[in-house]
């Protein structure tokens, strides 16, 4: 790599041995065997910093003399501009790569310009030009020959097919728009690799070098999404198979794949009752061509089940155990389960994730969402604990009514002590959430419902914040405030709101509308002749102000209203409708509510009525749980 800023390079050689130490650190302590220079020629060479660092010499001996070569200062300032060019390489090709030769010297060019030695970055930008004009002169090949890269496949060393790897890029792109081409795939491909690097991480950069064009043209998600596909199917079936083999290798597979999931005990045996080779010639391959990147790359990521980490399911599999799931206890099994598997594979309708997760193995919970109210004792109080964890093990969404739970200061009979109040428990609550991951797959999701006339409602707020005692701040969980028709009406009124503990006024939680409103202005009445405490009075408008800004600085707690909710709420229900939310917890979507009167059995848990039953909410892309 022969760089510099004038002939003068021909007689004033730098001996690169003087550069060694220099050069020790802009070697970045970095693995550069990973990195090769494509010369002009097409030849693949090792990456060496060593080399930049004598060309740059170079470049300043001839603008200002020999006598440099003695100078510490030269010496320094070559060593720090090699060290940034190096850095910047690096950066742009952190997992490994191949840098042409043009690239480095454009670094070199930026790094002289950067550093503000301008004399030295001119004369080498008119070098660079007359080079580029002699070996336009002789006439050198325009076509260059193409990098030779060696690839490890099934641990043997051997060429690189640039033929098979262009008509899998080729393959993927099909079909698209006319602005959908595979050369940009290609060349950002060849950039990223290295001589030696494995095929599947020969795959793994088409598939990044495929993502970065989306931003410029968004088909490109598709072209992604196939190319992802060609490596997801090496990884499930050990082999490559193009789309055109796919619909084959869907009907050959499938019962192995079915069958290897029983026998590693992540599906249910009586998958294995169903006639499994109709199953098979039901799959429709085409489908794959459907999604997009993200939406393949989340399937991977968390849906798709895997034994030690190798991924068993491709998509219209994953869709069609989900569809025997569901199908388990039908009379005709297959026909339904074919019924099922064309409404999720079409995109027509998509189930909740719980369903998703858990259909068709052995875990039967497909429910979306569980909400429960919490008891006033340490008792209730774990207990609840401890089913949060449990359902959330197996990606049941959570809501906690927490407004029975006494407030701060107030008193305890058994120990004759004070309360401190509901906060400290939600910190654990908030700790279980991430240490219970949903499916094994990501944190649980938790929401937190507090009526706005409790004593602890002023924290409560403040549960989101980044700022203050961090120890009395859940950062991992939704909260959502419980507003009763009366504050707002008291907002409006520009009047005063009183807090109270819950231990104190415990009918209040159950009523709502009317009969709360005379409740509630009786307890005012007592709080303010001392009969009722602790309390606390603030002004309606002061209180409002707060929540509005909270929820505009974190997005916490939602705003959610006790009254309409319990007068004009299409659910069917018994009791009091203390907490009710059709919006996400993540990937959940809920559609329950949580009443104070319970068949038994369901004294804590209010799931969808039947888990497999789902309806599609007007104006939204996802779907809800019917009750």
């Amino acid at each position: 790599m022969q760089i510099a800023s004038s002939s003068a390079v021909s007689t004033n050689y730098v001996n690169p041995a003087d550069l060694t130490d220099a050069n020790k650190s802009s070697a970045l302590q970095t693995n550069l065997s990973n990195y090769q220079i494509i010369r002009r020629n097409g030849a693949v060479v090792p990456f060496e910093p060593a080399k930049i660092a004598v060309a740059m010499m170079k470049a300043f001996l001839a603008v200002h003399g020999t006598q440099g070569a003695a100078s510490a200062s030269v010496r320094e300032t070559v060593d720090q501009l090699t060290q940034a060019v190096v850095r910047a390489l690096m950066r742009s090709r952190p997992g490994g790569g191949t840098f042409h030769i043009e690239d480095v010297q454009d670094q070199v060019e930026l790094g002289l310009m950067r550093g503000s030695h301008h004399e030295v970055a001119r004369a080498y930008v008119l070098y660079r030009e007359r080079r580029t004009q002699e070996r336009a002169a002789h006439k050198e090949p325009a076509n260059r020959s193409e990098p030779v890269l060696h690839v490890i496949d099934g641990g043997k060393r051997m060429v690189l097919d640039m033929a098979r790897l262009r008509g899998l890029v080729e393959a993927a792109c099909a079909g698209l728009n006319a602005d959908i081409q595979a050369e940009p795939i290609l060349n950002e491909t060849m950039r990223n690799l290295y001589d030696g690097i494995p095929m599947e991480e020969v795959h793994k950069a088409s598939v990044l070098a495929a993502r970065t064009l989306i931003e410029k043209e968004p088909d490109y998600t598709y072209a992604t999404a196939r190319l992802l596909m060609y490596s997801i199917a090496k990884e499930v079936w050990g082999k490559e198979v193009t789309q055109a083999e796919m619909a084959s290798n869907y009907i050959d597979h499938f019962a192995s794949c079915i069958k290897k999931g029983v026998d590693n005990d992540l599906l249910d045996a009586r998958l294995l009752q169903f006639d499994l080779p109709r199953l098979a010639k039901a799959l429709k391959a085409e489908r794959d061509l459907q999604f997009d990147y993200l939406g393949l790359q989340t399937l991977y990521d968390r849906y798709f089940l895997h034994v030690r980490k190798q991924r068993i399911e491709l998509p219209q599999a994953f869709f069609m155990r989900v569809a025997m799931g569901l199908a388990l206890k039908e009379i005709d099994r297959e026909a339904r389960a074919i019924e099922f598997y064309e409404i999720l594979s079409s995109f027509d309708f998509m189930s909740s994730t719980p369903t998703l997760f858990n259909s068709g193995t052995l875990r039967s919970q497909l429910s979306s969402c569980y909400l429960s109210t919490v008891p006033d004792d340490l008792d209730g109080i774990y207990e609840l604990i401890k089913e949060n964890a449990l359902l959330s093990k197996f990606a049941g969404g959570l809501g906690n009514d927490w407004t029975r739970v006494r407030a701060l200061g107030s008193h305890i009979k058994g120990t004759n002590g004070e309360s401190q109040g509901v906060v400290p428990f939600l910190k654990v609550v908030n700790d279980t959430a991430v240490a219970v991951n949903q499916g094994g797959k990501r944190k649980g999701a938790v929401c937190t419902y507090l009526e706005t006339w409790h004593l602890d409602v002023e924290e409560f707020l403040e549960l989101r914040k980044n700022t203050g005692d961090d120890r009395r701040r859940t950062h991992d969980m939704n909260t959502a405030n419980w507003i009763p028709d009366l504050f707002m009406r008291r907002v409006m009124e520009k009047g005063e709101w009183t807090l109270f503990s819950p231990s104190d006024v415990p009918d209040l939680h159950d009523l709502y509308g009317a009969e709360f409103e005379k409740a509630y202005v009786a307890a005012e009445a007592k709080a303010k002749s001392g009969e009722i405490k602790p309390s606390k009075t603030v002004q309606a408008t002061d209180m409002w102000r707060k929540m509005l800004t909270m929820l505009f600085e974190t997005g916490h707690p939602w705003i959610t209203f006790k009254d309409p909710c319990n007068i004009r709420s299409p659910q069917q229900h018994v009791g009091v409708v203390h907490a009710m939310l059709e919006g996400g917890h993540g990937d959940n979507h809920l559609g329950a509510v949580q009443c104070s009167a319970l068949p038994a059995g369901w004294r804590h848990r209010v799931p969808a009525r039947r888990a497999a039953a789902h309806r599609l909410c007007p104006g939204r892309a996802k779907p809800c749980l019917a009750p």
